[in-house]
């Protein structure tokens, strides 16, 4: 007996590896050399590719592919129908279907990719970042960064628990979470996590 959840309709072939607690519902595929781990919930009709690495505590919406090279890390969320890619140049008449062809992509730790988000293969996508709905990405998404447009760029910026922040002023600007209570503060480029919620 094992100490995961398969849903009757859904697939995992031999040789998958998958952690205890994790949930694979109606229609879903896991291929033989994937590995998820604890505590996951993988939606109605998603696929996950041979050599796919998928941590903890990943939330994967209904219909979501995760093709070879993808790399999901603790804690994210990929909205319904969101889109990976895998290939740089795909052509029907010469197939990419070499290990090596597939170009690497990187969601980090706590990231939400909204629904039907397009991330485009070799991109990492970094901690707590958000990608709205609709997005797509095509470049590096720095740290909680909330991306959003075709192609996705910086809108704001978004706390670990998702809420969007508001600065203000000029300088280090810092903001709090309306929600939690963090504190962050705008660094070069990026953002970083001044004090934990009290």
């Amino acid at each position: 007996m094992s100490d995961y959840f398969v849903h009757e309709s859904a697939y995992v072939d031999p040789g998958a590896k998958v952690g205890p607690g994790t949930k694979i519902w109606h229609f879903s595929h896991v291929m033989g050399g994937a590995e998820i781990g604890a505590n996951c919930s993988l939606g109605q009709n998603v696929f996950v590719a041979d050599r796919v690495k998928i941590g903890n505590h990943v939330k994967i919406q209904n219909n979501v592919s995760v093709y070879e090279g993808v790399v999901l890390e603790d804690y994210v969320f990929c909205g319904p129908s969101c889109v990976f890619t895998n290939v740089r140049t795909p052509r029907s008449a010469f197939p990419r279907n070499r290990p090596e062809d597939y170009v690497p992509t990187v969601v980090k730790h706590g990231a939400s990719i909204g629904a039907n988000a397009t991330v485009v293969c070799g991109v990492t996508i970094g901690e707590w970042a958000f990608v709205a709905a609709g997005a797509v990405v095509t470049k590096d998404v720095p740290p909680y960064a909330l991306v959003a447009g075709v192609p996705a760029r910086i809108i704001g910026w978004a706390c670990e628990c998702g809420v969007p922040l508001r600065f203000e002023g000029g300088g280090d600007q810092e903001a709090t979470c309306a929600e939690c209570g963090r504190v962050y503060r705008l660094k070069g480029e990026g953002m970083e996590l001044v004090r934990e919620s009290s």
